[in-house]
């Protein structure tokens, strides 16, 4: 789910501050030193340090002149302010955001969903987790892109077949595809990764993936080290299909509620003649059954 429109709110100053007043300096692991304390708390200045951000931005916070702080550092408030689970999404949500899940990437996909999914006609449907882990897809895509199923399962990973480590990498699609922007592309998948490390912090499979490929891919190194989160909504492809030949698609992203499930839907590009080798390529292959594994 997408984090709220932006917008200052003045509980949240009002929030932030009724924290740092509750705690002690001892609290937090400091020395309160030999000055006499006119705070009974923690002073401005002792939570700008704990949080790494300025003091200005914390009196700024508090007064409600600033807008909405970014996930990051209402992470780093949450830390230095000692809060609960529970105090740590209401701080979030004040802010305008999602709050992180403590629990893994979902990769369950909910019956419904999949029905209706499954009832679609002439798309290309596949489902993937929040850090792009395959789990579900219909016989269109099987045939458009070739068949999954030959791709071992936990390797069935579309960051992975982008941004590629290792001398035999293993890709999804089974046939050439062609992106039209393809660092816009991959800038887009980065920052969509980067946004599920925010909304799933301790997930043991994206933070391995992401070491993966910032160890193994100098492409992907240098488009996460420029710290852009977005997500992956739209693109154009074309695939060099074997039995169609070259099938122009639109490739639209949708993004299903708290699980971050991401819907990729493959539609022909207008035209007679690229809709007539769709449908040959939708033809041309046949149905697959696979079964979701973590």
């Amino acid at each position: 789910m997408d984090g709220m429109a932006g917008r200052e709110d003045p509980r949240l100053g009002a929030t932030i501050r009724a924290w740092r007043e509750r705690l002690s300096p001892q609290d937090v692991g400091r020395t309160p030193g030999t000055a006499r304390r006119r705070a009974t708390g923690l002073r401005r200045e002792e939570l700008a340090d704990l949080a790494g951000v300025s003091v200005d931005y914390v009196v700024r916070l508090e007064q409600g002149r600033s807008a909405a702080p970014s996930a990051q550092v209402v992470a780093a408030l949450g830390q230095a302010l000692r809060l609960s689970a529970a105090e740590r999404d209401h701080l979030y949500r004040l802010a305008g955001l999602a709050p992180p899940d403590d629990g893994p990437v979902p990769d369950d996909l909910p019956a419904g969903v999949r029905r209706v999914l499954s009832r679609l006609g002439d798309v290309a449907v596949a489902v993937f987790a929040a850090d792009w882990h395959m789990i579900w897809w219909n016989p269109g895509w099987a045939a458009l892109l070739g068949d999954p199923e030959a791709v071992p399962a936990e390797q069935r990973n579309f960051a992975r077949e982008r941004f590629p480590v290792g001398p035999d990498p293993v890709r999804i699609a089974r046939w050439p595809v062609l992106v039209r922007d393809g660092e816009a592309s991959d800038l887009a998948i980065v920052s969509d990764l980067r946004r599920a490390t925010g909304r799933f912090p301790r997930d043991a499979r994206l933070s391995a993936l992401v070491r993966e490929l910032t160890a193994g891919s100098d492409a992907f190194a240098r488009l996460w080290a420029g710290g852009t989160v977005a997500a992956h909504r739209e693109d154009h492809k074309t695939v060099d299909h074997p039995a169609a030949g070259a099938v122009e698609v639109d490739c639209d992203v949708l993004t299903d509620g708290d699980s971050e499930f991401k819907i990729v839907l493959l539609t022909a590009v207008a035209g007679a003649g690229n809709e007539d080798a769709f449908h040959r390529a939708l033809g041309a292959a046949p149905p697959a059954a696979p079964v979701p594994a973590r």
